[in-house]
């Protein structure tokens, strides 16, 4: 949706977050594989590149009216690509095996679902049935699944089964009607005409919101945010050490580096109301890892005592860019009142 109609749809306005968020991925990649060194331990290099967005607007919008909204769409902007950067760092370089069979028929299935949507199709049940078909092939193929969800969500159309004319038209019609609201049966057709108001891949992303947010991410923070502080998990570790200060230190400088590469070449330009020391704090927030780093750490290790460095390394720099983040923003903000 971000691509097709939200904060990357325009070229310019996302040209910054844009290069901000690659600095914001290759500076903390490689700053932990100078930390980690080579072995085992340099198989998480991958780690420290996402932002969790949820995270990180929640500690930004701790500030309130102080936060301009071209900031809140910078680091917006700048956590979605990045997050597309994990999901395509997971399918290049955390696949054991590729069998190509599995692919090519998960590739099949995914143009079937971009040929239905051409073709007019609205029907979510069938985008869905040809989605877990493809899963499971992607599944089969050694990519991993997460692909196939970015690929079936790329498919599913974003128009709208009607023009908002003809339901503002659909539904004056109806109000003009006596009785109207005494009559179940109009009431039933007024929310059938809503639902049409919204496009499938809208109605997909409102279905999902409450499973996502009340069910499949506390399960999956309870299942991989403990850690046993025992043995080799300690910040000093080689692992840890690495996602620590790739998050903390190169998501900011990164960020920071690029951006301000970007503006001087005159490739993008800083959001209105906002400066390089806010620029920096945006940044220190986006070092809040969480959910893809710890799923990326998984991929990686596996389990055992690499998989507990990796998650200390995580969740200290996660809650310490919090509020470093906070602070730097909360210093360098305006006031409110000057903002009004």
């Amino acid at each position: 949706r971000e691509l097709l109609v939200g904060e990357l749809s325009d070229r310019r306005a996302a040209a910054l977050p844009f290069f901000a968020a690659l600095g914001g991925m290759v500076v903390p990649a490689l700053l932990y594989k100078l930390v980690a060194g080579g072995g085992e331990p340099a198989q998480g290099w991958g780690i420290p590149m996402a932002t969790d967005i949820a995270f990180a607007l929640g500690i930004m919008a701790l500030l309130g009216s102080r936060v301009p909204v071209a900031l809140k769409v910078f680091l917006t902007a700048l956590a979605i690509v990045d997050d597309l950067g994990a999901v395509l760092v997971i399918a290049l370089f955390y696949t054991d095996h590729l069998a190509v069979g599995p692919l090519v028929m998960s590739g099949v299935l995914w143009l079937a679902a971009l040929a239905y949507a051409r073709s007019g199709g609205q029907k979510l049940r069938v985008f869905l049935i040809l989605g877990v078909v493809m899963w499971y092939f992607m599944l089969k193929s050694g990519v991993h699944a997460t692909v196939a969800g970015v690929l079936l969500a790329m498919a599913v159309p974003l128009q709208r089964q009607m023009t908002p004319a003809e339901i503002k038209r659909r539904l004056s019609e109806m109000f003009r009607k006596p009785g109207f609201e005494h009559e179940e049966v109009e009431l039933e057709r007024l929310q059938k005409l809503v639902e049409k108001a919204q496009s499938p891949l809208h109605e997909l992303e409102h279905m999902l919101e409450p499973w996502v947010a009340y069910a499949i991410m506390p399960v999956f923070a309870l299942f991989n945010a403990g850690f046993a502080l025992a043995g080799d998990a300690a910040l000093s570790a080689p692992v840890s050490l690495g996602a620590f200060l790739g998050l903390l230190v190169g998501k900011p400088v990164g960020i920071l580096a690029t951006a301000w590469m970007a503006v001087k070449l005159k490739l993008a330009a800083l959001p209105a109301g906002v400066g390089w020391r806010v620029v920096f704090g945006t940044g220190l927030l986006a070092g809040i890892g969480f959910t893809m780093s710890l799923f990326i750490a998984a991929l990686g290790f596996g389990d055992g005592a690499l998989l507990d460095q990796a998650k200390l390394g995580v969740l200290s720099a996660s809650v310490a860019a919090a509020f470093l983040g906070l602070g730097m923003l909360a210093w360098s903000l305006p006031p409110a009142a000057a903002r009004s």
